[in-house]
């Protein structure tokens, strides 16, 4: 494998592959999209990370691939979707997040107990060491150094204005929700 893994320090959010089709626009046109109406907070990050939902058969709920961030835009379903144009949501908002190539991760990352997941951050030192799903997620202790990372970069790329990010203390509930921690599911 010639692809170089993330640093430790690289932002990673995970995200939802919902389909091949998907996966293959990723792989061939270096894009990903993410509907406004229920993005992350910040989209600016250094790498998407895929988790493979349950149309993609024995590669099923697992993280095969990542992809470095080049930029993104907002525009319309559409736009990037244009077979597509009688879709129900072909005006609604997106984010069209332009990827480079897909880097095959050496060993995939499985859901042992999870399955239904929601976008969630993560860092290169926790993807690098993941032998699952949950290996994933930021321990409570780092999820302020993690969050104030995601403002810095908001900043820096204008995503939100300043006053948006106010230094102010989060409890670890409202910390574990603004990083996408309580929005992952347990399987009962």
């Amino acid at each position: 494998m010639n692809e170089i893994l993330p640093s430790p320090f690289a932002l990673i959010l995970v995200t939802i592959m919902n389909n091949p089709r998907d996966m293959e626009i990723a792989r061939l046109l270096g894009w990903y999209r993410i509907p406004l109406r229920s993005a992350p907070k910040v989209i600016s990050v250094d790498y998407l990370a895929f988790y493979q939902t349950s149309p993609f058969g024995k590669r099923k709920w697992q993280i095969e691939y990542i992809a470095a961030v080049l930029g993104h835009e907002l525009t319309s379903r559409a736009e990037l979707l244009k077979d597509e144009l009688d879709h129900p949501h072909a005006h609604q908002e997106y984010y069209k997040i332009q990827i480079g190539p897909l880097i095959p991760l050496p060993n995939p990352i499985p859901a042992k107990k999870w399955r239904r997941i929601t976008f969630f951050y993560t860092t290169g030192e926790y993807l690098n060491q993941a032998n699952t799903i949950n290996d994933l997620i930021i321990k409570s202790e780092e999820r302020r150094i993690l969050w104030e990372s995601l403002r810095e970069r908001a900043n820096q790329n204008q995503t939100y204005l300043s006053r948006e990010t106010l230094d102010f203390d989060l409890s670890q509930e409202v910390l574990a929700g603004l990083l996408g921690f309580s929005q992952i599911k347990k399987d009962q």
